[in-house]
């Protein structure tokens, strides 16, 4: 059977159960389901999940609203990784618990930090007058 695969070279399942993660996730924090005391006071957005191919591990990036205490949120998530695998595990029918693993979203400072370069005179004048 052949598997149907984006540009990017990840499946279409993979894809679909991130995003199902993500969408759970997401869920749980904005309810504010966890009970820690940093994640009730910080907005939190799940930007992307990543699966492995064989759907074991998944590495989630959030992002804290405004980019605002990254580190003490990453902290509380990872702190709490146990209970989030357990709500995602009960609410999207996989084989295995997933392993949830936090990273800070780095994308939207990439693209700040691209966004400056093309805004610098050197580049500008290569653009010409668009």
């Amino acid at each position: 059977m052949r598997t149907a695969e984006t540009p990017e070279g990840r499946s279409v399942r993979l894809l679909r159960v991130g995003e199902q993660m993500r969408h759970v996730l997401s869920d749980i924090l904005t309810r504010g389901d966890v009970h820690d005391d940093t994640l009730a006071s910080h907005l939190v957005s799940v930007t992307e999940v990543r699966m492995t191919p064989d759907l074991r591990h998944a590495i989630v990036f959030v992002k804290p609203l405004l980019g605002q205490d990254e580190e003490v949120v990453l902290k509380a998530l990872r702190t709490n990784t146990a209970y989030l695998q357990r709500e995602v595990a009960r609410r999207v029918s996989l084989k295995y618990a997933a392993k949830l693993r936090f990273r800070a979203d780095e994308s939207f400072d990439e693209g700040g930090r691209i966004d400056a370069l093309l805004r610098t005179k050197h580049v500008a004048q290569d653009l010409g007058e668009e």
